[in-house]
């Protein structure tokens, strides 16, 4: 912490600033905050650059009590309702705070009892001035009192002018009296002359100081009265700017509905806010400043002489890949070339519909109201708020667009085939956009099969590793020389108006073929509207994609919504860039429609970023091209959960799968069918029958501790994965359940003997 370069304040009400500790918690202890005294109110804030927009706390010091702890420590408080506990570096530091803190609170304690006093002659500022009014009021309230500061001052020195005038004419007079004759006489009546006229003019001047002062308190209820009707126009515009805004998202959304019903394009169906149906309930979503977050980079098409250029001369990549007029997933990167005669077509037709979805009522709050706050996966749900399909589906789904990490095994450069992962990452959030449904929680020992090989070349198998925290681990293999593995929990939190979903572990894709080995995490969904209105989804956060093997990283960022954002809905972007931090591609879209890429020529240092003061990069792109798209969602996908044509086949009864498939668990079908009072005794029979196998594992470890065959300290849950075993991830260190294998032979055989009885 830094001393404040600003002088003492004086009694005159200069701002103070400077960095001081703030005692936050137990925790985290005393955090550095920067805090600025300005016209009686103490404010603090993050840091220098959240003046602007994100004030963390005001004490007004009129009320205020201000006591020292120690050398360094002080405590300001209002009576209980706020306290701050602070620390200075030093002692001088903390005398320097407490001596403005006194005379801000001396100051802000005349304005307050004048302020009461004459207040009563005009309305409250309170009705839409927040802070910015009442700093308003205070400025003006300041100025006057500064004035009549003044005043006293000119009216001292008039006493004292009074005082030694006086003296000065009975010295004159009592020499007028001695009588003097000639040249000294007319010296002395002149002198008297003399300090008569300044004694005139300094009660003059006083007195024209005093008629200013009085003026401006005159006129001071005029101008607090104009201001606060300033402020409330100010209120009533930016109120008709919201519903202005509002009701042309609702005009857009139902033009966009319109045009959808006059054609065959794609069923887009009820949604968030920018697309599908419009909302009545729209008044009460919750929505984000995307202002607060600036771009962190400029894109700029690149000069004329760039795309003269070959792709092998402009990025150093090979000539046959991406030329300027391909996009990276045109021919260079079709599939694979070495089996043009492999053209492969299921074995089985695959469904594409699934019952449609009945139109049960229920009342969210008086399940949800004592919930605010819990692990989403520790409150009992009715069906009602699921979808027919079980987590480990739904993180099989990850696989929908399997397409672009086939490409990506295909690429010669490690920068082109980290585009294609960074798309196969966003791709896996196209699915939800829609889908406000809750999947079933996996009972501990549950599995998943997708066993595409034959039609895609690829299988997946995932398994519920743990329950508590629940965790669940996933491995699928590619024949096109890909591997996908990851273990996600999924944190959660009910926050009254929104439901937040955190997914935490790492996904690790790996490429046979140039060994590159990529890593990435998930970013925070967020579902809106729980109590009222009509839920939407989106996604926001940072994650960076890296290469391993080669140093080559992205980072990815997915801006929130906001109604008031200048940028498209649902936005993400991302800039590939080498070991060396140089960047190659501009990566930009959304992640519920399509990516694009962009080639970077150069870049550069731009202006200044006016909300965090850094400067911002300016890159000179080619042509964006198309890098993936989303695809349409089946017909009726409105009445089926909002179903991908992946998804409604992933509940489909297949023969020889494990007895612990997700596709034989009772609850899940029964809802599929439309049954869910059926399906809401099976949930409650299987979780009930979940928690007694899991007190019987607990007796038996106690057991096993008791008679010394187990170690101390193991744990009272003695649960094993059937399929993954925990080790050491070599990458991340983290201790995570990888493939360890069986799985698939076993199926072969139709050998289940091992699995447990979960159903």
């Amino acid at each position: 912490m830094s001393e404040p370069k600003s002088p003492t304040p004086t009694p005159a009400g200069d701002t103070y600033k400077g960095w001081v500790f703030k005692w936050t918690n137990y925790i985290k202890g005393y955090q550095r905050r920067w805090f600025v005294l300005s016209n009686g109110l103490l404010s603090y804030y993050r840091t220098q650059a959240e003046m602007g927009h994100t004030c963390r706390g005001t004490i007004n010091l009129a009320t205020a009590a201000i006591s020292v702890d120690d050398a360094c420590n002080f405590v300001i408080t209002n009576g209980g309702a706020q306290t701050y506990h602070l620390k200075a570096s030093s002692e001088v530091e903390r005398q320097r705070w407490i001596t403005a803190l006194e005379l801000a609170k001396a100051k802000a304690a005349r304005m307050q009892a004048e302020s009461d006093d004459s207040g009563d002659d005009f309305p409250s500022s309170s009705v839409g001035g927040g802070q910015g009014g009442g700093s308003q009021n205070s400025e003006v309230q300041s100025t006057l009192r500064t004035l009549g500061s003044k005043v006293e001052d000119l009216s001292t020195c008039n006493d004292l002018i009074s005082k030694h005038g006086s003296a000065l004419q009975r010295s004159l007079s009592e020499l007028d009296s001695l009588r003097l004759t000639g040249e000294a006489g007319d010296k002395i009546r002149q002198v008297t002359e003399r300090a008569t006229l300044f004694r005139i003019t300094s009660n003059a001047m006083i007195n024209a100081c005093r008629d200013f002062l009085t003026l401006a308190q005159t006129h001071s209820k005029r101008w607090q009265k104009a201001l606060q009707a300033e402020r409330e126009q100010r209120v009533r515009l930016e109120e008709a700017l919201e519903q202005l805004a509002k009701q042309h998202n609702h005009l857009e959304r139902a033009f966009r509905g319109a045009s959808q019903a006059h054609s065959s394009a794609d069923n887009k169906g009820a949604a968030g806010p920018g697309k599908g149906e419009a909302s009545d309930e729209d008044d009460d979503n919750e929505f984000f400043d995307a202002m607060e977050d600036a771009p962190e980079f400029i894109t700029v098409p690149a000069d004329p002489q760039f795309h003269k250029r070959s792709s092998s001369n402009a990025s150093g990549l090979n000539s046959d890949m991406c030329s300027d007029d391909q996009s990276l997933n045109e021919e260079p990167l079709a599939m694979n070339q070495e089996s043009p005669s492999q053209e492969l077509v299921p074995l089985r037709k695959r469904r594409t519909r699934i019952p449609d979805k009945p139109n049960y009522s229920l009342n969210l709050w008086s399940i949800m109201k004592n919930c605010i706050g819990k692990d989403l996966s520790k409150i009992p749900m009715p069906v009602n708020f699921n979808e027919p399909i079980s987590m480990l589906q739904r993180l099989s789904e990850d696989l929908e667009y399997h397409e672009l990490l086939d490409k990506a095994a295909k690429c010669h450069s490690s920068l082109e085939q980290m585009c294609y992962v960074v798309a196969f990452c966003v791709s896996a959030y196209s699915t939800t956009v829609y889908r406000t449904g809750k999947p079933f929680n996996p009972l501990l020992g549950e599995t998943f099969e997708l066993d595409r090989q034959r039609e895609s070349g690829y299988r997946s198998l995932c398994e519920q590793v743990s329950h508590h925290p629940p965790a669940a681990a996933h491995h699928a293999i590619s024949d096109r020389g890909w591997t996908l593995r990851q273990e996600i929990t999924v944190a959660s939190k009910f926050r009254g108006k929104y439901l937040s979903i955190m997914p935490l572990g790492t996904i690790h894709a790996i490429f046979e073929k140039s060994n590159n080995h990529y890593t990435w995490k998930k970013v925070t969904t967020t579902v809106h509207n729980i109590i009222v209105g009509k839920l939407w989804i989106d996604q926001s956060g940072e994650i960076d994609i890296v290469n391993h093997t080669t140093g080559d990283r992205c980072h990815l960022k997915f801006a929130p919504y906001s109604y008031f954002s200048r940028d498209v809905a649902r936005k993400v972007t991302g800039v590939v860039m080498d070991k060396d931090g140089k960047a190659h591609y501009v990566l930009s879209g959304t992640w519920d429609e399509k990516m694009e890429f962009s080639r970077v020529m150069q870049s550069s240092r731009g202006g200044e970023n006016g909300a965090e003061g850094k400067q911002k990069t300016v890159y000179q792109t080619l042509k964006a091209r198309e890098l993936w798209k989303r695809h349409p969602l089946p017909d009726g996908a409105e009445s089926m959960y909002y179903f991908t044509a992946l998804a409604l086949t992933l509940n489909e009864p297949e023969e020889g799968v494990a007895p612990t498939d997700s596709r034989r668990r009772p609850d899940q079908r029964l809802m599929e069918d439309g049954r869910w009072e059926e399906a809401n005794g099976e949930k409650q029979r299987l979780e009930e029958k979940q928690r007694s196998a899991r007190r019987e594992r607990e007796r038996e470890a106690a057991s096993q501790r008791a008679s010394g065959q187990s170690e101390e300290g193991a744990p009272h849950d003695t649960h094993k994965a059937l399929w993954f075993e925990s080790c050491e991830d070599q990458i991340t260190g983290e201790r995570v359940h990888i493939y360890k294998g069986g799985y698939w032979e076993a199926k072969e055989l139709g050998a289940w003997e091992g699995c447990p009885d979960i159903f």
